[in-house]
């Protein structure tokens, strides 16, 4: 198993649970990656050059192929790693994935994160801005988080380094431009779609994504963007499926 948390997050802590729940059931390595220029990585990357660079370390390491569970910009990297390397991927787990597969929305994205970013790195506005862009959706998940583990990952998430993020997701858009659904290979997998309406049009570009795998897309009641912290323990028995299914050669 390879986790890769979203956006440009440190791995460690990032799916309370999850690898002890892998390992523990069905008996999973599990490997905790965090991609060069995200997290506490030194080492230089790019949106451009992140399935490259995943080749390159599973390659050097002598594993895979693994299955890849990711959300939101992991989990778009997961599925451009499908593709671009379908040897390396035996099943994806898919949380919440960013439009990696609807140009539109990808534009937005970046350019709302270039103009969060400037506003972060203005001098006078930046200090006021700082703590309330760590702070927003973390602080009501903070009160009714019941587990320590997980009420520790939203606390993390008010340390988000914005301008480390902005260049995390940086190329989305042109990637976006050039992805094909059909380029993907289909295997054992799973979309994740936090609780949207079916006609919202980040819902119906992960129904897309699922699709184009041969993968189920599922929801539960009150799921948002961050679902393996609003539901751990389904996105653990999903991600369980998953690798039972490519056990035993099953789509």
């Amino acid at each position: 198993m390879l986790l890769l948390p979203g956006g440009a997050a440190a791995v460690e802590g990032f799916f309370p649970g999850l690898a002890e729940g892998l390992i523990a059931d069905p008996g999973c390595r599990v490997i905790l990656h965090e991609r060069p220029g995200t997290g506490s990585s030194t080492v230089d990357g790019s949106l451009a050059r992140a399935t490259k660079d995943l080749h390159a370390t599973l390659a050097e390491a002598g594993i895979g192929p693994v299955v890849v569970i990711g959300q939101s910009l992991g989990a778009a990297v997961a599925a451009l790693l499908a593709r671009d390397f379908p040897g390396d991927v035996a099943g994806l787990v898919l949380i919440d994935p960013s439009p990696v597969n609807d140009v539109a929305m990808a534009k937005r994205l970046v350019q709302t994160m270039g103009t969060v970013e400037r506003l972060h790195n203005l001098p006078v506005l930046g200090r006021v801005v700082r703590p309330l862009i760590g702070a927003v959706g973390v602080n009501k998940h903070v009160k009714r988080a019941t587990r320590p583990d997980v009420r520790a990952a939203w606390e993390k998430m008010r340390e988000i380094d914005v301008p480390q993020l902005g260049r995390a997701a940086r190329g989305l858009d042109v990637i976006a431009a050039g992805f094909r659904e059909a380029d993907l290979p289909r295997m054992p997998a799973v979309v994740v779609t936090a609780d949207r309406k079916a006609e919202a049009p980040m819902r119906q570009a992960h129904q897309r994504l699922a699709t184009a795998l041969g993968a189920q897309l599922v929801s539960w009641p009150g799921a948002d963007h961050n679902a393996q912290l609003t539901h751990p323990d389904e996105v653990l028995e999903v991600s369980r499926d998953v690798v039972r299914r490519v056990r035993a050669g099953l789509r």
